[in-house]
């Protein structure tokens, strides 16, 4: 178990992302410690209070970090399997046992000890994808190795949706990000990017009609991007210019065309655009079939897939989504303020980031803090806390601490000697890439309000040894590095 040549070992320790981490762990503590502080307590380390509880976290993850070190590099390797589905076993379980808080079913009670299995999932799901890819015969241009990675990856995300932590199963959505290091085809990213823009303009501008019109400003815009995209991959795939300027030629004058006679004559324009997308797709397969190419027929696929994606989205959002995870989405989006019901966190914190100023009011001084107009400050919107006690100046700090980190992390990866810590790194990072620009952005207003805690900062054990899990066996792997092939 104990590594051998213990000297060479130790020198081959990452010591520069040590030291941002402890910077980091510090940092976060002095922020919980003025995020729950209240005068008259009996002190900062008296485990009846919020910062006592979580400088004996601290404590436990520098242990842990330590024995996860002083293990052999190859053990991780060897016992990925084993982890991941012991992991999966207990997320199970989770679901069954565990007590209804706030309408989720995350949480084990261990005495007087509340763990979340689903922080612990993260690094066993990094290491069984880091083991599967790295086989010998793997590759992401064969569909059945792919499946099998979205299995890995989508079954811990599906069994924590069951707990009813959807913010916590949507960080394994960063696993996908490892995939396009390791090959995955740009067009898959493509997709994603496309998907994100119909829901959002699809959503954002669903109740808004064209001027003298029944015809719904998103609906029409989404639906025209598609006919452009669809244009555009032609030049893309084919590289030809003359089927893109039929389809220009025709379809732009159809639009205007339409658009006048709807001023007269009221019709849903809606109309007009499927009768475009439907004759593009017949002219896109005869060409397919004058010069035998499958890729037009790939095109049209796309089309499909994307006017089912935005009919879908809408059903999804009125129909699947609770109710205060509509409010959500549409105060993110601007379609409702709701100061007083799902915007209150995030106008609050707001207030307390800008009153902060440039340099902050000083530790302990916050007075948004101290009076708890932010709930949950100390945890999910610990970075107000930032902003109202150190201003500008320390948030911009903090931030470039975790710029620092990742930066680091994709140095680290990039020099790994096999597969196996190339993916569990790139894994590493994606995970804390994703909590950090959501958690930040959801804190200002930026992303919607999912629940998720900023690594390091944020007050709770699990959360703390799940980040110290994921980092510190990396560190491990490639202190190892030199060892494997």
């Amino acid at each position: 178990m104990i590594p051998r040549n213990a000297n060479l070992w130790w020198k081959s320790l990452d010591w520069v992302t040590i030291c941002i981490y402890l910077l980091l762990i510090v940092a976060g503590w002095f922020s919980v410690c003025g995020a729950s502080y209240d005068y008259g307590e009996k002190g900062f380390f008296d485990f009846s209070t919020r910062s006592g509880r979580q400088f004996i976290w601290i404590i436990c993850s520098f242990g842990l970090g330590f024995i996860l070190l002083m293990l052999e590099d190859s053990i991780y390797d060897m016992f990925s399997y084993v982890v991941y589905i012991g992991m999966i076993f207990l997320l199970v379980v989770t679901i069954f046992i565990a007590p209804d808080v706030k309408g989720s079913r995350s949480w084990i009670q261990l005495g007087p000890i509340s763990l979340q299995p689903a922080e612990f999932a993260k690094f066993a799901t990094a290491l069984a994808l880091a083991k599967y890819m790295n086989s010998y015969t793997f590759s992401m241009r064969r569909v059945k190795y792919v499946f099998v990675v979205g299995v890995i990856i989508l079954l811990p995300m599906l069994l924590i949706v069951l707990q009813k932590e959807t913010g916590s199963a949507l960080v394994y959505l960063a696993f996908f990000l490892v995939l396009y290091r390791e090959g995955m085809p740009g067009v898959v990213l493509f997709l994603g990017v496309c998907s994100i823009i119909y829901f959002i303009i699809g959503i954002r501008f669903d109740e808004v009609m064209i001027p003298n019109t029944p015809t719904s400003v998103g609906q029409f815009a989404v639906l025209s991007m598609i006919i452009l995209f669809a244009t555009g991959m032609i030049w893309v795939y084919m590289r030809k210019l003359k089927p893109i300027r039929n389809i220009l030629l025709v379809g732009v004058p159809v639009i205007l065309l339409a658009y006048d006679l709807s001023q007269y004559v009221s019709f849903d324009l809606i109309h007009v655009l499927w009768g475009l997308g439907a004759l593009l797709a017949g002219y896109l397969i005869v060409l397919s079939l004058s010069e035998r190419q499958w890729k037009y027929i790939w095109i049209i696929l796309f089309m499909l897939g994307s006017a089912f994606f935005l009919y879908s989205s809408d059903y999804v959002f009125d129909k699947v989504l609770e109710p205060h995870q509509q409010v959500r989405i549409k105060v993110v989006l601007g379609m409702e303020e709701d100061l007083a019901g799902a915007g209150y966190n995030v106008n609050q914190s707001k207030i307390a980031i800008g009153s902060g100023g440039l340099t902050g009011k000083g530790f302990l001084n916050g007075t948004q803090t101290k009076l708890k107009y932010v709930p949950e400050q100390d945890t999910d919107f610990i970075f107000c806390t930032i902003g109202e006690e150190q201003g500008f100046a320390g948030s911009v700090a903090v931030l470039v601490l975790y710029l620092i980190l990742i930066l680091r992390l994709i140095t680290l990866a990039e020099r790994q000697r096999s597969a196996f810590g190339r993916v569990y790194g790139y894994a590493v990072l994606s995970v804390f890439f994703f909590h950090l620009i959501i958690n930040v952005g959801m804190v200002l207003g930026l992303t919607p309000v999912i629940g998720i805690p900023l690594p390091f900062f944020s007050y709770g054990g699990s959360s703390l040894w799940g980040f110290t899990i994921l980092l510190f066996i990396f560190l491990r792997i490639d202190a190892g590095r030199s060892r494997r092939l």
